[in-house]
């Protein structure tokens, strides 16, 4: 699970141009709006994009289970192993 953190950070950080932020400065349980990272809904709109493409999971704008998964890099970890697509499937 420690490799997809990793993982996620870096995303994260590629995704949303973070070059003043390493994948050890991000926190895998702080949040990622607000008061944690600082992301705003764009991001969140940018970040899901990059999440679809990369793991092949479907995400869906309107639902609070959603935003639910983009609390925090733990979160968005647990929905990626949950719905990940297999590699035979791509």
């Amino acid at each position: 699970m420690d490799e997809l953190y990793k993982e996620i950070k870096q995303m994260i950080i590629d995704c949303l141009d973070l070059e003043d932020i390493s994948v050890d400065d991000i926190d895998t349980h702080a949040p990622l709006f607000g008061e944690g990272l600082g992301l705003d809904s764009i991001d969140a709109l940018e970040l899901g994009v990059a999440l679809q493409k990369q793991y092949g999971i479907t995400l869906s704008a309107d639902s609070r289970e959603t935003r639910d998964h983009f609390a925090s890099v733990a979160a968005l970890a647990e929905l990626v192993k949950a719905n990940r697509r297999s590699p035979e499937a791509v």
